[in-house]
């Protein structure tokens, strides 16, 4: 039976196929601890330590918003993932189960490997590297039908780990005065953001999706980098399944861990919240 679009949701896909190419190359004035840099080497963000493995935070923002049913998508090569959730923690207030991404096309095609886990549900997805506010992951807990949280760029700027440089290369939002996504602008160029009115809303993969998703993501074909990507499985569903994504608007902060030289900042922030699967 198909959930209805307004209720409640509790399942998750986290996003974890990513090969981790930048946090594997070293940085000019990253100094890490040896469980760090052995972990960074890998590429497997989720698994760095910063305190506590990096997604055991994000596990608990999860749970603290009310999920209770996690799936994680990675890659056949991720065995350290699989054993960690599997054999070395137990989980008291998630479920955790495992999709796999044969080969990394692209981020669409990495929610589609969770589609049996999903199955005729309304569920959030969210980025394995980065730490969500768990007000922002609760508010798309209970809207009706799908989603997408957008964040305030001087927020992220002012109380996050990203900078001015790298906020620019992340994909805007645009709203439309009845508070839906118009559309998603990937990678803005500059002109743009300078005559773009402010503030900007800025994408951090944060998505309340339905089942038609999936269909979208079979549909759509590979962007100019050969990924089939999110943005343009929303825009299929959009523009030929009508789909509405409500815009929720947060004032508020997402940690990004994509390089060796964030993890010291996400350390830092994160490093006195408790950990509470």
């Amino acid at each position: 039976m198909c959930l209805s679009p307004w209720a409640t949701i509790d399942k998750v896909v986290i996003l974890a196929r990513g090969l981790g190419t930048r946090m594997r190359q070293a940085e000019e004035g990253s100094f890490l601890a040896p469980p760090q840099e052995a972990m960074a080497a890998t590429g497997i963000k989720a698994l760095i330590p910063v305190g506590r493995p990096f997604l055991d935070y994000v596990l608990t923002a999860l749970a603290d918003a009310g999920y209770r049913r996690v799936c994680l998508v990675v890659g056949p090569e991720h065995h350290a993932l699989r054993d960690y959730y599997h054999r070395q923690v137990r989980p008291e207030r998630l479920s955790i189960t495992f999709a796999t991404q044969p080969e990394p096309k692209g981020t669409a095609d990495a929610v589609a490997a969770a589609e049996r886990f999903v199955a005729d549900d309304f569920f959030l997805v969210i980025n394995s590297d980065n730490y969500y506010p768990p007000d922002a992951l609760g508010s798309l807990r209970e809207l009706a039908g799908p989603a997408v949280a957008l964040f305030e760029d001087e927020s992220m700027l002012r109380e996050g780990n990203t900078s001015r440089q790298r906020l620019a290369k992340f994909a805007l939002g645009v709203v439309d005065a009845d508070g839906f996504l118009e559309r998603i602008i990937e990678k803005p160029d500059l002109a743009l953001l300078e005559r773009w009115s402010r503030p900007h809303w800025v994408s951090m993969n944060c998505w309340r999706f339905s089942p038609a998703i999936f269909q979208a993501c079979r549909s759509i074909s590979p962007s100019p980098r050969n990924e089939l990507e999110i943005p343009s499985a929303v825009e299929y569903s959009m523009a030929e399944l009508g789909e509405k994504y409500r815009v929720v608007k947060l004032r508020a902060a997402v940690l990004d861990l994509t390089s060796r030289a964030d993890i010291a900042a996400v350390k830092a922030a994160l490093e006195s919240k408790p950990v509470r699967l």
